[in-house]
C-alpha cells in the first residue's frame, strides 16, 4: 500500500477503505503479527481519543491534524514493497506521534462548552403570562440572550420568581455579563427554591468560562448529590483534576 500506515489505520477505523483495500488490509493483519499488533495499540489509543472528546466536530478536527502532521512527517513511497526497517519507522513514528499528541491534551482543561446545555423555558403553557414573559421565553429558546435579558427585565420589575430570575441569570451568563449573572445565581443559590441546585451549577459554570477553575471546583463540591444532573458535576470535577 502506498499510504503511511498511521493514515491506513485511521481509514480502516472510520469506514474510509474501499472493499478491496479493507480485504487486503486484513489479510496482512493475519499474515503479520508486528502489524496486528501495531494495530491493536492504535486501537486502544482511538479510544481513548473518542472518550477524551466526547464532540463529534472536535474528533475529527484533531484526527485531520494528526494526519497532516502525519504526511509532513513521513514521505509516501512509491514502490509497493516497504522493507523491514522502513516498515517499523513508519509505524513506530506514527505512534509516537499519537502518544505525544495525546498527552499533551490530558492536560487541556474543560470549557464551558462542554457542559453548558440550558434547558427551555416554558412559561407560557401554565395559562395567561404578560407580554413581555412570553417574549422573553421566546428568545431564551431560540438563543437571542440579549433580547431575553431585556424582557426578562421588564417582568422582573413588577413579578420576581426564582423561576425568571433563573433563566434571567442564564441569559446574562450567556451574554457575558459575569457580575449581574452571578448575583442573581448567588441569590438563588442561598434560597430555598427548587432552582438552588440549579443556580449553583450555573455559578460554577460562570467560573468555568472564565476560566476560574479553582473557583468553579470549590462551587462544585457544594451541590449535594441527590441534584438530577450529579453525574454532570462528577464529570466535570473529574475534568478539573
Amino acid at each position: 500500500m502506498n499510504e503511511e500506515r498511521y493514515i491506513v489505520f485511521s481509514q480502516y477505523i472510520e469506514n474510509e477503505l474501499s472493499a478491496e483495500e479493507k480485504i487486503n488490509f486484513e489479510k496482512q493483519l493475519v499474515e503479520d503479527q508486528e502489524l496486528a499488533s501495531s494495530f491493536e495499540i492504535f486501537k486502544e489509543l482511538n479510544l481513548h481519543l473518542e472518550n477524551k472528546f466526547r464532540n463529534a466536530n472536535e474528533l475529527k478536527a484533531f484526527r485531520k491534524n494528526l494526519k497532516s502532521i502525519s504526511k509532513k512527517h513521513f514521505k509516501t513511497k512509491k514502490s509497493k514493497v516497504i522493507d523491514l526497517k522502513q516498515w517499523q519507522f513508519t509505524i513506530a513514528a506514527s505512534i509516537v506521534i499519537l502518544f505525544g499528541l495525546f498527552f499533551l491534551l490530558q492536560n487541556k482543561n474543560p470549557s464551558f462548552e462542554d457542559y453548558n446545555n440550558p434547558e427551555n423555558a416554558y412559561f407560557t403553557e401554565r395559562g395567561d403570562v404578560n407580554e413581555n414573559l412570553k417574549l422573553a421565553q421566546e428568545a431564551f429558546n431560540a438563543k437571542n440572550y440579549k433580547a431575553a435579558i431585556s424582557n426578562f427585565e421588564l417582568v422582573l420589575n413588577s413579578t420576581k420568581s426564582p423561576e425568571i430570575q433563573y433563566f434571567y441569570a442564564v441569559s446574562l451568563l450567556e451574554d457575558n455579563q459575569f457580575p449581574k449573572a452571578e448575583t442573581n445565581l448567588a441569590e438563588l443559590k442561598s434560597g430555598t427554591s427548587i432552582y438552588k441546585n440549579k443556580a449553583t451549577w450555573y455559578l460554577a459554570l460562570s467560573k468555568l468560562k472564565q476560566k476560574e477553575y479553582k473557583s468553579c471546583k470549590e462551587i462544585l463540591l457544594t451541590i449535594p448529590d441527590d441534584y438530577e444532573d450529579y453525574d454532570q458535576v462528577q464529570q466535570l470535577l473529574n475534568d478539573l483534576d
